[in-house]
């Protein structure tokens, strides 16, 4: 938003300088983002042609000389039609920037001419686009003095960041009453519109739409006898400096209004309306040619205003070519409507249309200034262009009902820490325009119309708050406590965070995947409920809520491979969903690996092939993010097989007891590659970080004494012959429940199968390490472990000994 010191100062009485208003506006939450004080103006004077000599080796140039109130004349070789002796314009000596060419100056030839400056058009000062000529001042004009000065071109321009709940300070006027509130100056009541009214507004307006709050109101007058032409210097001005360019007279008035009081407007040419006015939805494929020059293709979504040939305007954005004025404009429409904020902005992002008009709609404008807009607009027209106002009318307006809200003036301080009081509260609030009644403690107040952004007492604080001083709230440190503070983050945050550590120690690389996946893969990996698909999906590909995370971890290393960087190891901790419910959101830890990125690195090496990966890497990296987040190992079972994405031969369930899956892992299927246009050596894992059980609460968090045995460890090898169905992890389990205490680990170090075991048999060797604690253990300890293996093993596997 964008505006002049001097316009601001036409609703804002203050002494206050460029700089004291600038900090203010920061301050009640207008932050400036930039001050253009017009310094580049400063270097342009006024100044007097003495002689003007015609060229001696150019037909249309005049050799000057240049009275620059410092009695010494400076040569200029000028150009300009209009340059003669006795002129007073603008002068730009060496070393001056001049804007409207963006050139800075410096002493040259021309023709062989010494030239040092130039005398300056209006369009090289950004004035206008006039460049038939030098600027030509009046004979009064002061020579010497500064042309920014004498031209108003040193008033600064102000920009500033506004939210977009700030709808009422899209108006210079709305800003002016935020500065008076805070006390920087006193704000001016604008004198009601006068001008006299004859006749009625024979045009028809008709609003024929099913839903009324697309445009809840409607107000027009036509002005008969209009002349039509350039708006005056001062309107000119301040439109050019806040970046518009002037048109005419009519538009110029809209565009002014847009920016003074925030109040768009748009003016038909009466004339050129063929019979009705209808506020209606747009037909599909209907075409409107705007003001931009470009053709719309409109759609029922869109509301227009049409008549009879067709749609003039998109309702709240822009107008027609057809119906725009001209200077042959003699009789106008001047329309003052209201249009649904989420309509003009979904109409406007569906069309690609930016305008100043869109941008105050779609934020919400002042409906009850909707007639008293027409008639300032009215008052503007006439001042500027002549003619006879008709009576206004208005369609469908209903009025506006203020929002009344109960305001604790405990509350200020309450939430901001701030000490105000009820009576600085109240002025507060009344300066912004809201009405304040009762007594005590709880007041009512009621919300002005320009302030669609209020709804409750926290908002009432906020503008106490900012009024008062956001800087005069007082930091303060927060209470030390004395007992040792509780964990932060909750169990599941925590294990987030190790196994993501875990992972990545692991040589992985983090990956973050869309959230939504096509209907095909969904299904593919175990999805594709309907409660699950996007009702407005961003794209076709991304229709369901993913069920895994393995489809989007396969798709990216897939790309990487196009890309030539086929060796690649990735994971991501995050959601997946199995329905719509809270309890189906799962916290997953997923990984792949493709090619041979195995723990050890990637790629060839001279001593060998590289080994390519596999289901036991996949393997690995699923228990070590598991033991990462704190589940018991030792607990943990293994069972062959996997969902249906996996190698059936070549993947597994990671259980803790018979009923709890905590993941799985294995290579993918072929067939499961192929759905998802990738190949190559391909193993992954997912594991449910949500499933494993919460640990027991310990009265501290001291680790435990560290034991170390005296006596050195043994190692004991046993081969037993299994059934071939017989997993290796039931032997596992069994070694080592023979004693708990002595045998730390186990090992399955061969496996054999061979016509002379027989028949659907294996032999599966396992490596024992035993610990002794207290003593060296003796034949006969080993012996009767020994023996306690072989039973154990023989009762639960089924196997013999091998001899």
């Amino acid at each position: 938003m964008k505006f002049t010191l001097s316009w601001l100062k036409d609703h804002l009485e203050t002494d206050a300088t460029l700089e004291q208003i600038c900090e203010h506006l920061t301050a009640i939450g207008l932050e400036v983002e930039d001050v253009d004080d017009k310094a580049a103006y400063k270097p342009f004077t006024i100044a007097r042609v003495i002689s003007a000599e015609q060229h001696p080796d150019a037909d249309k140039l005049r050799v000057l000389m240049v009275d620059k109130g410092d009695g010494k004349p400076v040569q200029i070789v000028c150009g300009a039609p209009n340059a003669r002796a006795g002129l007073i314009g603008a002068l730009a000596e060496p070393g001056t920037y001049v804007p409207g060419i963006d050139v800075t100056l410096s002493v040259g030839k021309i023709r062989g001419v010494e030239s040092h400056g130039m005398m300056c058009s209006e369009r090289e000062l950004d004035m206008s686009d006039d460049h038939d000529g030098i600027i030509d001042l009046p004979e009064d004009a002061p020579v010497g003095t500064s042309f920014a000065a004498y031209a108003g071109l040193d008033d600064p321009v102000i920009e500033i960041n506004l939210t977009p709940n700030r709808p009422d300070c899209t108006s210079i006027f709305g800003i002016a009453r935020d500065l008076a509130a805070s006390g920087l100056g006193t704000l001016k009541t604008p004198q009601a519109p006068s001008f006299a009214v004859e006749g009625a507004t024979t045009q028809n307006i008709r609003i024929e739409l099913d839903d009324e709050s697309l445009c809840p109101g409607f107000a027009w007058r036509l002005v008969r006898g209009v002349k039509n032409g350039p708006s005056p210097k001062w309107m000119q001005k301040r439109l050019l400096a806040i970046g518009l360019r002037p048109i005419s007279a009519l538009v110029d008035v809209t565009n002014y209004m847009t920016f003074d009081q925030g109040r768009p407007m748009h003016v038909f040419d009466a004339d050129k309306v063929k019979g009705d006015l209808v506020v209606r939805r747009a037909q599909e494929g209907e075409q409107i040619l705007a003001l931009d020059e470009r053709t719309y293709t409109l759609n029922p979504g869109n509301v227009i205003i049409a008549d009879e040939n067709g749609p003039e305007s998109i309702g709240g954005i822009m107008g027609g070519e057809h119906s725009g004025c001209d200077e042959n404009t003699t009789n106008v429409l001047i329309e003052s409507a209201l249009w649904d904020p989420i309509n003009i902005a979904k109409t406007g992002r569906s069309h690609g249309i930016i305008t100043d008009a869109r941008y105050r709609f779609e934020r919400g404008v002042d409906p009850e200034y909707m007639v008293p807009g027409l008639e300032r607009t009215t008052e503007l027209v006439l001042d500027m262009c002549g003619g006879t106002a008709a009576a206004a009318r208005v369609e469908g307006y209903k009025g506006h009902e203020n929002k009344v809200v109960e305001f604790p003036f405990a509350e200020v301080g309450r939430l901001t820490g701030l000490s105000v009081s009820n009576e600085e509260a109240t002025g507060i609030l009344t300066g912004l325009g809201f009405e304040v009644s009762g007594s005590g403690e709880t007041v009512s107040v009621k919300v002005p119309s320009w302030r669609p952004d209020i709804d409750g007492k926290a908002d009432l604080v906020e503008e106490v708050m900012r009024i008062h001083g956001v800087d005069k709230i007082r930091p303060e440190p927060l209470p030390s406590i004395g007992a040792v503070n509780e964990k932060i983050l909750t169990t599941l945050q925590i294990r987030t965070r190790s196994a993501k550590r875990a992972l990545a120690a692991r040589g992985m690389l983090e990956a973050v995947t869309w959230s939504f996946i096509s209907g095909d893969q969904a299904k593919l990996f175990g999805g594709g409920r309907p409660e699950l698909k996007l009702a407005n999906p961003i794209a076709a590909d991304m229709s369901d809520m993913r069920p895994s995370l393995l489809p989007g971890l396969i798709a990216a290393a897939g790309r990487n491979a196009a890309r030539g960087y086929g060796d690649v190891a990735l994971f991501e901790v995050s959601g997946t969903y199995e329905d719509d419910t809270p309890k189906g959101h799962r916290r997953v830890a997923g990984g792949i690996r493709r090619g041979t990125a195995g723990l050890a690195g990637s790629g060839r090496h001279w001593d060998g092939a590289a080994k390519p990966v596999g289901v036991f890497d996949a393997k690995a990296d699923a228990l070590a993010a598991l033991e990462a987040c704190g589940l018991p190992m030792a607990n943990v079972q293994f069972e062959q097989g996997g969902p249906d994405w996996y190698h059936p031969g070549r993947s597994g369930l990671i259980k803790l007891g018979p009923k709890v899956v905590l993941g799985h892992f294995g290579e993918f299927h072929p067939n499961t590659l192929d759905a998802l246009d990738v190949s190559g050596p391909l193993c992954g894992f997912e594991v449910f970080i949500d499933r494993i059980p919460e640990p027991k609460r310990k009265p501290t968090r001291t680790k435990p004494v560290l034991e170390l045995s005296a006596f050195q460890a043994l190692r004991r090898d046993f081969a037993f012959v299994v059934d071939s169905t017989v997993p290796a992890a039931t032997l596992i389990r069994a070694a080592q429940g023979a004693d708990k205490q002595l045998v730390t680990s186990v090992n399955v170090f061969d496996l054999f199968e061979g016509p002379s075991l027989g028949e659907g048999k294996k032999s599966v060797a396992i490596e024992l390490t035993i610990q002794p604690r207290d003593r060296t253990l003796t034949e006969e300890d080993l012996d009767k472990l020994a023996k306690s293996v072989i039973a154990n093993v023989e009762k639960s596997a089924g196997g013999v000994l091998r001899g």
